[in-house]
Formats: structure tokens, C-alpha cells, sequence
């Protein structure tokens, strides 16, 4: 059973420190120079977001950042990869907060499986990402018929 709570700014740190260890583990294809700006750009974004923390057993799993009907972030902590939890947190997520589209890094091809798998189709595609970064950024739909 996992359960969630609404992020505050006393988490940030430790929400940084997760997404840190989860990059460092999935985003091979970024530089190290991309991922310290990403990392401090971080804590500007969340104040617009709905940002949850993700647990189970009073173990941290992750964290998701959700704006309207859009999965700005899903980021697990290493340990608790292919456990079965992101799948949980997505069901979640569709059914509960109503997420219908959500953006991957195309380089992240775990990722982007997942979202697949998920019922997600992809829709587009950038070359860059939001903040013209060479990483080309898939974006992808709900359709529950893709199940």
C-alpha cells in the first residue's frame, strides 16, 4: 500500500537529494554541467506545482510535480526501480488527479517504455527541452485504449 502527501518547502532539500540520486541512475545521457543547472533550477518550478511525496511503509518512494492534467515529474528513488511502485503511482495519478499527458526525454528509453506501457502515446516530439537544452523531449497523450 503506498500513500501520498502534498509536498511543502520544508521538503525541497530532501526532494533535490531524491531527484539527484534518480537522475544519476536514469539520465545517462545528460551532462554533468546540465544536470547541476537543472538541479538548482528545480525549486523555482515547485511552488507552481502539486508536488507529492510518494511512500510506503513510511519509506520514501518518490516524488510526482503535477500541473492541471499534465505529469510534470515522476522520479523514484533508485532503490525502489522496477519494485512495481511507478506503476502504482501512475495508476494513481491518471485515476485520481486526472493526468492525460505527461513529456519524457526521448534519451530515457526506460522511461519512455514505461509511459507506453502506462497507456501513453506519443504525440510529438522537440529537439530540445523547455530551456533549449540539446535533449529532445517526447510528448505523449492518454488514451486508456493503449492499456
Amino acid at each position: 500500500m503506498i500513500q501520498n502527501r502534498k509536498a511543502t518547502v520544508n521538503d525541497y532539500d530532501m526532494i533535490i537529494n531524491l531527484w539527484e540520486r534518480s537522475v544519476m541512475a536514469t539520465h545517462h545521457f545528460l551532462s554533468f554541467k546540465d544536470k547541476e543547472e537543472i538541479k538548482k533550477e528545480l525549486p523555482m518550478y515547485f511552488p507552481h506545482l502539486d508536488v507529492r511525496l510518494w511512500y510506503a511503509e513510511d519509506s520514501i518512494i518518490g516524488f510526482t510535480a503535477i500541473n492541471e492534467n499534465h505529469l510534470e515529474a515522476l522520479f523514484l528513488d533508485p532503490d525502489k526501480i522496477g519494485k512495481g511502485y511507478g506503476k502504482l503511482i501512475m495508476q494513481i495519478c491518471i485515476n485520481d488527479f486526472g493526468i492525460t499527458s505527461v513529456d519524457v526525454n526521448k534519451q530515457n528509453e526506460n522511461a519512455t517504455r514505461f509511459y507506453l506501457k502506462s497507456g501513453f502515446g506519443i504525440i510529438g516530439e522537440d529537439l530540445t527541452d523547455g530551456a533549449g537544452r540539446p535533449y529532445p523531449i517526447l510528448h505523449l497523450k492518454y488514451n486508456e485504449q493503449q492499456k
